[in-house]
């Protein structure tokens, strides 16, 4: 169930199957073999909003890369051949640069000044991308809302076995909305589509998020 939460961002308390399907996709599309990923794309082509799944496609890139994009892209098109989500606009860094700072910091929250100096100590270029292509471009596109990309971002991290990655984007997904038990009932969809290993140590990983 989605309701308003504050600002433009809606709080989502529990997840219905397209939302679960959705999240086991990004799992498999960041880490699975091709032939996972050819049959979750197949199996959600019927019960998953297409504008949301085109959406995760395009964000796999900024977590998984390029190579996985392009290759989910192909399968998706076994089943989809055109596109339903609008062409990329013109070039707007300017604009980008704005939404970017403005969904990262929904991200992030209290933390968001933090990594901004953390990212730009590690090189200037990493925090400009990180805001401008990562959070800006593709991430404050529409099409898929805030909550939803950021579990689509947990089970990728999951996947892909990115602790770090992960801590961060648990908290995101509480920060813009996500109800701990959404949260939970997004790993758990994860069942069989990560090791159990990755799996308990996420569960484990999201209980100290909670505690503190």
């Amino acid at each position: 169930m989605t309701t308003p939460a504050s600002g433009s961002l809606p709080t989502l308390l529990s997840l219905d199957d397209a939302t679960r399907k959705l999240v086991r996709v990004a799992a498999i599309v960041a880490a699975g073999s091709e032939s996972e990923v050819r049959d979750a794309l197949a199996g959600a082509s019927s019960t998953v909003p297409h504008a949301w799944i085109e959406e995760l496609l395009l964000q796999t890139y900024l977590f998984a890369g390029f190579p996985r994009s392009l290759n989910a892209f192909r399968e998706w098109r076994r089943h989809v051949p055109v596109s339903s989500v609008a062409a990329a606009p013109e070039m707007d860094v300017a604009a980008w640069t704005a939404k970017g700072r403005e969904t990262c910091r929904a991200v992030y929250g209290r933390m968001y000044d933090k990594l901004r100096h953390n990212i730009d100590g590690l090189h200037p270029a990493l925090d400009s991308w990180m805001i401008v292509e990562g959070y800006g471009k593709v991430l404050s596109r529409p099409g898929l809302d805030l909550p939803r990309r950021e579990l689509c971002i947990v089970a990728a991290c999951v996947a892909s076995g990115q602790d770090r990655q992960l801590h961060s984007h648990l908290h995101g997904a509480l920060n813009v909305g996500v109800a701990p038990a959404a949260v939970r009932e997004a790993l758990d969809s994860l069942r069989s589509a990560v090791s159990a290993d990755r799996l308990t140590a996420a569960r484990l990983l999201f209980d100290r998020v909670i505690g503190k």
